[in-house]
């Protein structure tokens, strides 16, 4: 065992972080004595591996309850699948786009303008911000966290000092602050989701991808200095978020020819968007290309003349 698994910190009883990759986010299962809850799905193309992994770990049990900290598409893309498994389940989600979900509108979803998939679900309350709810035998708080995503909420246990962090604080960064890619202003509220995180002063964070830490001061400080350097340098921002675009769909399909890539990045609005925003003075192709070869040079992507496939 690593040095860093050996310091990874134990959680509370009843809690189960079932850990997944860069495709599907984290899925935490809390189960009490009368209810179990499940925080966050994962990716649509992974929903049979939700559904086995949360099976597993139910151990027999129901599922009862079911929220997502935002509705990005690897947050909530098994959604649909686990209430088709477990029809009697009841679904929260932050409030923010729940008129969207009522009516499924794939693009104020943002599904369609970012190229990714979700199968459409239904839900049966909202999380609103400064509420608490029962999840197994814990309390926890809800938080508003805009930054990532302007509708994210986080969860607070106070009594083990628990939090899950969603998006807004990995162990080494944050989510792309999507906003910013459509011109609305958002570092200043990433900087106030990691104030409002500092105060709450938790020992442990659940994050949304990767595991979970006990570095809370050494994670935000890294958050921080990272934000700062989007502040400073918005274009290291918008070809960062660009770069992990086209590897979420690399990590879908795992690997697609250079023609097909293109196509694919031309007919998805974000790309659009960035492109005419930032670099409307470049070849679109060249471009793509160019983020491309900086995948394959950072490890995160291969390339086989034609062919590019995942890696990393």
């Amino acid at each position: 065992m690593s040095e860093a698994a050996r310091q990874r910190p134990q959680l509370p009883p009843g809690v189960t972080l079932l850990e997944r990759g860069w495709l599907s986010s984290n899925n935490i299962l809390l189960c009490g004595r009368e209810a179990c809850a499940l925080i966050d799905s994962g990716y649509g193309t992974h929903a049979d591996q939700t559904l086995a992994l949360v099976r597993s770990a139910l151990h027999g049990r129901p599922l009862d309850l079911l929220l997502n900290t935002h509705l990005h598409s690897d947050h909530c893309g098994g959604n649909a699948a686990l209430q088709h498994a477990y029809p009697a389940l009841m679904t929260h989600i932050p409030p923010g786009l729940s008129a969207h979900v009522r009516t499924w509108d794939a693009h104020a979803l943002t599904y369609a303008p970012t190229g990714q998939s979700c199968p459409q679900f239904g839900f049966d309350a909202v999380l609103l911000p400064g509420t608490e709810i029962q999840l197994g035998d814990l309390i926890w708080q809800v938080h508003a966290a805009p930054g990532h995503d302007p509708h994210s909420v986080i969860l607070f246990e106070p009594a083990s000092r628990v939090l899950v962090s969603a998006d807004a604080l990995w162990e080494r960064g944050f989510g792309v602050v999507f906003p910013e890619l459509e011109g609305v202003d958002a570092f200043e509220a990433v900087g106030d989701t990691l104030d409002l995180i500092e105060s709450l002063a938790p020992t442990t964070v659940i994050p949304g991808h990767g595991p979970a830490f006990a570095s809370i001061e050494t994670s935000i400080a890294s958050a921080r200095a990272r934000l700062d350097s989007f502040v400073t340098h918005p274009e290291k921002h918008i070809t960062y978020a660009a770069k992990v675009l086209l590897k979420f769909k690399l990590l879908e399909v795992q690997r697609l020819d250079l023609p097909a890539f293109m196509a694919w990045a031309q007919a998805t609005p974000y790309f659009r968007l960035i492109f005419n925003t930032h670099f409307s003075g470049l070849d679109f192709s060249q471009w793509i290309e160019g983020l491309i070869s900086d995948l394959v040079r950072s490890g995160a992507a291969a390339r086989d003349g034609e062919m590019v496939r995942n890696a990393g």
